[in-house]
C-alpha cells in the first residue's frame, strides 16, 4: 500500500464522526438547561445589544 486512504475508506470514518457528533448533539438536547443567575444591576426588558444598538437616558449608541 502506498499509505493513502482511499476514497471509501475516508468517507467511513466521516460517517463514523458524523454519527458520533450526532449522537452528542442528541445526548446535549435531552439534557436539562441549567438556570442562569439574576442579572444584578442589569437593565430591565429585552436585552439591547442583540439588536444592535442601546439608548440610555436618550442617547443612542449603535455597536
Amino acid at each position: 500500500m502506498s499509505g493513502q486512504t482511499s476514497d471509501k475508506e475516508r468517507a467511513r470514518r466521516m460517517a463514523e464522526a458524523a454519527e458520533r457528533a450526532l449522537a452528542e448533539a442528541r445526548a446535549r438536547r435531552q439534557r436539562p438547561r441549567e438556570a442562569l443567575p439574576p442579572e444584578l444591576g442589569g437593565r430591565d426588558g429585552p436585552e439591547p445589544t442583540r439588536y444592535g444598538d442601546w439608548e440610555r437616558k436618550g442617547i443612542a449608541s449603535d455597536f
